[in-house]
């Protein structure tokens, strides 16, 4: 697979501009324009030396409710990643327009603890289309290195709704559903949470931002991103987390802004770290994202 070095990483405004326009009829035939591909580009993006800005790291542990310190939450190498997974998305060779794409699944592997003073190596590439009970799905990969050594990665998986295949199947289908699990905190969230959340991580898709643009999308709402939710889950659980961990969830169904929602955790089996969690919806009891956890 090839590999690109990127100078510096990209910017975000343009790349959601080119994923806004990939939405209008006929768009992907314009060179700028992602969405026109019929393949998963062969490609590896790579971005080196990324220092930690302290400031967003703060802003970052404080919208998601991490206790402050000098060592990484186990989710923010995802927002570094983040622009990489973007511009692969957009590039015009990309088989699916970026906007409309839902995000269903996401497996983090720290391997160790990464601290702040650390620079990084981060590698982004995509997975072959698969069939999904509901469309095509792939996947994003990410990589996080100190040097040599691989201390972070990342699946996200992505649907692009369509068709489905009656024999495919769905990543983090055996998650314990948040269901049926107890609650043991209730949250309520304010309506600007994706504008303060989006203000770190620099993901400005529009669901998030406000109830006008959320509604060209159909929802009535502004809705929560996924990954804060997840990063929520794990700074209630942080106390907990061992130095070596896998976390993986699924993303069930969206949080409107403003909301109320439980989080609920039970204790996996057996003497090492495992714990089930998720979150839902506190009247109609619902989940919003199933999750679990566990060493190694």
């Amino acid at each position: 697979m090839p590999t690109r070095e990127l100078n510096s990483s990209p910017s975000m405004l343009p790349m959601f501009a080119r994923a806004g326009a990939a939405m209008i009829p006929g768009a992907s035939h314009l060179p700028f324009a992602g969405g026109g591909g019929q393949d998963i580009p062969d490609l590896r993006l790579r971005l080196t030396d990324v220092a930690i800005d302290s400031d967003r790291l703060t802003a970052y542990d404080r919208v998601c409710e991490f206790s402050l310190s000098d060592v990484l939450p186990p989710t923010y190498p995802h927002i570094l990643a983040f622009p990489l997974q973007l511009s692969l998305m957009t590039d015009p060779s990309f088989p699916f327009p970026a906007i409309g794409l839902v995000h269903i699944y996401n497996r983090i592997t720290q391997h160790r603890p990464i601290r702040a003073s650390e620079k990084l190596q981060i590698d982004v590439w995509a997975t072959p289309v698969e069939d999904h009970p509901r469309g095509k799905q792939f996947s994003l990969r990410s990589e996080a290195r100190v040097g040599d050594e691989v201390v972070w990665e990342e699946i996200s998986t992505n649907l692009r709704r369509g068709r489905g295949s009656e024999g495919a199947t769905a990543p983090g289908r055996e998650l314990p559903s948040a269901e049926e699990l107890p609650a043991t905190a209730t949250w309520s969230l304010p309506g600007d949470l994706g504008r303060r959340y989006g203000s770190v991580s620099r993901d400005f898709n529009p669901i998030h931002m406000h109830p006008l643009s959320a509604g060209l999308f159909g929802f009535p709402s502004a809705i929560a991103h996924g990954m804060w939710t997840k990063a929520r889950c794990l700074a209630a659980l942080e106390p907990r987390v061992p130095d070596a961990f896998t976390v993986e969830v699924a993303f069930k169904k969206p949080i409107l802004l403003p909301g109320k929602v439980e989080l609920c955790e039970a204790d996996g089996p057996g003497a090492a770290f495992s714990v089930s969690f998720g979150v839902r919806d506190p009247r109609k009891g619902s989940s919003h994202l199933d999750g679990l956890a566990f060493a190694g």
